[in-house]
């Protein structure tokens, strides 16, 4: 649902339309608009009051104290290498020796079992549920707060919508069903019948089976007959207009319900709530919310000439020229923050090309360097070969000298 803030007005005509009953698309006169259908809207407060009510009808349930310790296990000490977690006795079967009793264990008792001493209940403030009340009648007159609840009611022709007090006297269903598709409320009672469906879970057993949407609630000031006649309406419910409860006004906590006004409940509902003049006769010590602000607008009041004479003047910005620059990545702006920063960099430049001329003409002294070194030691290498081969030829030649004047003796 859209989101509300708090403390806004709901609507404020003066006068609302009643419908006939036997023919709903006519009218047969206007009624003064409550002052509790203009209470300020509180979807805060009705979601709290809500919570709170909604959980006095809950039953009590805990877990049985002897859960977990139906057997006479004990533990089996030490030196048996296993947990000293008591253990169930005998053999024979998987349930001898498996561990019992902890909550950490198969078929073990519950840590902090539930009690039926719990605080189940809430109390709520009487106040409180009468300003949930008054909100949620209040949001069912406004038609964006219903449609987004889920309620179908383009046909419908205003809201809140009243009929005359002929409604009160019907006793069959068939003459409900015709009522509410002439006042356009068809599209609202198939959708709550297309919304059937079975409830998943325990709850199937326990006479909850299927889910359903709601639809629209006949609020009444006597019953002759009509809780007879629409209680068999899938979605459509009823409420005494001296009987409202929120549960059925705001269902799951959001307000916007569609509701149906007979003509003498919604006279009523000023007896029952009063005025922001007067108390409220049915309710004794009781007065309807008022809202913080009675103009939620605030631009529009901030902007008002009574507001705009009394406070200062706007104060204008400091003017900037052109766009900011960054010196880092400029060179213009850099110029004008450091003045010879561009003689710096030229400067940079040339010692760096210089450098770069140096270490080219380095280079190429290492490259003669190198060759020079080379042929030096080829030539080295070739003399000291040579010299080699001839004292290799020498030795060899004195060798077979030798062997010649050994044969002459």
């Amino acid at each position: 649902m859209a989101q509300v803030p708090h403390a806004t007005m709901a609507t404020a005509r003066p006068v609302v339309s009643v419908y006939k009953c036997d023919e709903p698309s006519a009218k047969s006169g206007t009624l003064p608009m409550p002052t509790v259908l203009c209470s300020p809207l509180r979807p805060d407060l009705v979601r709290c009051v809500y919570t709170n009510m909604s959980k006095n009808k809950r039953q009590a349930y805990a877990l049985s104290p002897k859960a977990g310790y139906h057997t006479a296990a004990e533990s089996w000490g030490t030196g048996r290498a296993v947990a000293r977690i008591p253990r169930v006795p005998g053999g024979g079967t998987h349930r001898a020796g498996q561990a019992a009793f902890g909550n950490m264990c198969r078929g073990g008792g519950m840590f902090s079992p539930t009690k039926v001493w719990r605080r189940w209940h809430r109390r709520v403030n009487v106040t409180m549920k009468r300003h949930a009340v008054a909100v949620a009648l209040a949001s069912s007159t406004l038609p964006p707060l219903v449609m987004a609840r889920g309620h179908k009611i383009d046909e419908v022709a205003e809201l809140p919508l009243v009929v005359t007090d002929d409604a009160e006297k019907m006793t069959k269903t068939k003459d409900a069903v015709k009522l509410l598709n002439g006042l356009g409320c068809q599209d609202d009672l198939d959708h709550v019948n297309a919304s059937r469906k079975a409830r998943g879970g325990v709850a199937k057993l326990r006479n909850r089976k299927y889910t359903m949407r709601k639809g629209p609630i006949v609020i009444y000031n006597k019953d002759d007959g009509i809780v007879r006649a629409f209680r068999n309406i899938p979605g459509v419910e009823t409420a005494c207009v001296d009987r409202l409860n929120l549960l059925r006004l705001a269902p799951g906590g959001t307000f916007g319900r569609f509701v149906i006004f007979t003509e003498s409940a919604f006279k009523k509902l000023n007896e029952i709530y009063g005025t922001m003049k007067s108390g409220a006769p049915a309710k004794k010590g009781y007065h309807l919310p008022r809202a913080e602000m009675e103009n939620a607008d605030i631009a529009r009041i901030i902007n008002s000439d009574e507001v705009q004479k009394v406070v200062k003047e706007k104060l204008d910005a400091p003017q900037r020229y052109g766009r900011k620059k960054n010196p880092l990545k400029n060179k213009d702006v850099m110029e004008a923050v450091n003045p010879g920063s561009t003689d710096a960099r030229k400067e940079r430049a040339a010692a760096h090309t210089k450098k770069a001329k140096k270490a080219k003409k380095d280079k190429a002294l290492k490259v003669a360097s190198k060759k020079y070194y080379a042929d030096l030691m080829g030539a080295f290498e070739a003399a000291k070969a040579k010299a080699d081969a001839e004292a290799a030829a020498a030795k060899k030649l004195k060798e077979g000298g030798d062997e010649e004047d050994g044969d002459e003796e």
